[in-house]
């Protein structure tokens, strides 16, 4: 049988070991969360990016087309302007609902620990 004190030594080193272990845990979990909201991140700026190029360059060819119809180019300029312009109310009068609770819950769902993949919660 073990004599205290190093019935103690044993202890400490089992949880000193624990802690250290707990602790490298935690920073492979922490890497791994923010490895996936950086992809997300990055994924969604790539894509977002391309839709403003294809918007961009679509809105200057109808642009042109309608400029082309109407006689004057500036018409045609004018005219995608004042429907983006609508657009723009239409967007503002429901920035709520639309934008800003999607973005949220995605935020949300992306940051919650269950959206870390492997991971599982014991509930207890």
């Amino acid at each position: 049988m073990e004599t205290p004190p190093s019935l103690i030594e044993s202890m400490y080193e089992k949880v000193e070991a624990y802690g250290k272990t707990t602790l490298e845990l935690s920073k492979y979990k922490a890497m791994e969360y923010m490895s996936i909201v950086i992809t997300l991140f990055t994924s969604r700026l790539i894509v977002f990016i391309v839709l403003v190029l294809f918007v961009s360059f679509l809105s200057f060819g109808i642009a042109l087309y309608l400029g082309d119809l109407l006689g004057k180019p500036y018409f045609g300029f004018l005219s995608v302007a004042v429907f983006y312009l609508v657009v723009a109310v239409v967007l503002f009068s429901s920035l709520h609902k639309w934008i800003k609770e999607p973005i949220s819950d995605l935020l949300i769902s992306q940051l919650d620990s269950d959206g870390i993949p492997g991971e599982s919660r014991v509930e207890g």
